[in-house]
């Protein structure tokens, strides 16, 4: 088929790769000049495992290419992606400005039958929008279906080319073959291509990650409990997530939840429901929970050391939302980065992919270090907010050497709490009891 993909941020990109990896046809188009010119030549602008690889084979095979002009890509595409952005506006709900602008133009320029797919995480009823705005111009028949994409960063590819299921929201039969045809290569082991009307698939992405969004929530209230009552959270977990009802995923303890999609994806769900007359008073707590988890680990670090933090100097390991992408996107750790520079102290920060847009975004507020040894030295004590596996097997004797004092606060629960005790580290983490760590008096 041939396809068109409006939009080149992390969805359009890893979409519009992996339609052409099972041999369609792909243009992808944005509006910004430098970026399609950096596309173009092969060179790509996020970090996300194995896209590198499609993507230049791709390219190279004449299946993958990007334009500046809409109209180039729309002409020959039997379907049409919108993956564009849906910020959260000033209230929380979800921006369609730019869906909606692309839209307007579409209708102008479509000469024979589409089917334009929102991609986009859209509020419920953004179909209706779609087709209304198109309608306004189009002289032909065209279908607007809603597609949601359920994919994880660091796992992108593998959940596209072999997704779980694949959602389609749509109420015309012409637009369902057209789709299915599209889909049957990538559900090949059975995995179901589930039909449904445009509004249920709209919110079917919403509840997906406002689920997960509570599961990481609850399983986080249950952390601060434990460390209340002298519980060990990681027992815990295993004890609950045995429960085949409940399953393993997503029951690990941390410092919140960020990124691009469950921080504004949980807001607007919340704000659609206000919209409605409905107050999600789950959903309301989990947002409040988790903007206070972020900085859990400030806070023993206070405790620790006091609330003024002036000479106090930290290593921070891990920047990046969580690992295997280079995303800042609420980022715990940015937030823990400003709550401590706010308390005097400094930072030397080191993360293997998210440093350069991490210093985009704050400068030089803090200091950036080749690998994770040379930020630890002369530090008071390491900070671990992001669980790389590069940081799970440290050489603890190398580590101690080059820190002030042996004290780690680990917002991850990367160590085992005996063998902290036994090297003598003074080790803070999420749920579980401190080791080797002394009281602090209040006095």
């Amino acid at each position: 088929m041939n396809i068109a993909v409006v939009g080149t941020g992390y969805v359009g990109l890893v979409t519009g790769t992996c339609f052409a990896e099972t041999g369609n046809h792909v243009v992808c188009v944005d509006i910004d000049q430098e970026k399609v010119q950096k596309l173009k030549a092969g060179l790509v602008p996020i970090y996300e495992p194995h896209l590198d690889v499609l993507f230049e084979r791709n390219i190279r095979q004449g299946r993958l290419a990007f334009t500046t002009d809409l109209k180039e890509a729309v002409d020959q595409a039997q379907i049409i992606f919108l993956a564009l952005p849906t910020p959260p506006g000033e209230d929380g709900s979800a921006d369609l400005k730019y869906v909606l602008g692309v839209a307007k133009e579409l209708g102008k320029i479509i000469t024979d039958y589409k089917v334009i797919v929102d991609k986009s995480t859209v509020p419920v009823g953004t179909a209706e929008k779609v087709r209304s705005a198109v309608a306004e111009h189009a002289k032909v028949p065209f279908d607007v279906v809603s597609n949601p994409e359920f994919l994880r960063e660091g796992f992108a590819v593998d959940d596209f080319l072999k997704p779980d299921r694949v959602v389609v929201g749509t109420s015309s039969a012409r637009a369902q073959k057209v789709m299915e045809d599209l889909y049957k290569p990538f559900v090949r082991q059975g995995n179901p291509i589930i039909f449904m009307d445009e509004r249920s698939a709209e919110l079917t992405k919403y509840a997906a990650n406002a689920f997960l969004a509570v599961k990481i929530t609850f399983m986080n209230e249950i952390a601060n409990f434990c460390e209340a009552v002298g519980a060990d959270v990681d027992k815990v977990r295993i004890g609950i997530g045995s429960d085949s009802r409940i399953g393993k995923r997503f029951l690990f303890p941390g410092i919140g939840y960020g990124g691009s999609c469950f921080p504004k994806d949980v807001q607007a769900l919340a704000k659609s429901g206000q919209q409605a007359g409905y107050r999600f008073q789950i959903i309301d707590s989990v947002m409040q929970v988790n903007e206070r988890q972020k900085t859990a680990l400030v806070d023993k670090i206070q405790a620790h050391y006091g609330e003024d933090l002036r000479g106090r100097h930290f290593a921070l390991w891990g920047l990046a939302f969580k690992p295997d992408t280079d995303d800042i996107r609420e980022a715990p750790a940015l937030y823990m980065v400003d709550a401590l520079l706010a308390a005097g102290a400094t930072i030397t920060a080191f993360d293997p992919e998210a440093m350069e847009n991490v210093q985009k975004a704050i400068g030089d507020k803090v200091n950036y270090a080749v690998d994770e040894y040379a930020a630890l030295e002369n530090a008071d004590a390491l900070i671990i907010a992001t669980e790389w596996a590069l940081f799970r097997t440290p050489d603890l004797e190398r580590m101690e050497k080059l820190m002030k004092d042996k004290t780690i606060f680990d917002g991850r629960n990367l160590y085992d709490l005996e063998e902290m005790k036994e090297l003598g580290y003074h080790y803070v983490s999420i749920g579980r009891q401190p080791v080797n760590v002394p009281v602090r008096s209040k006095a």
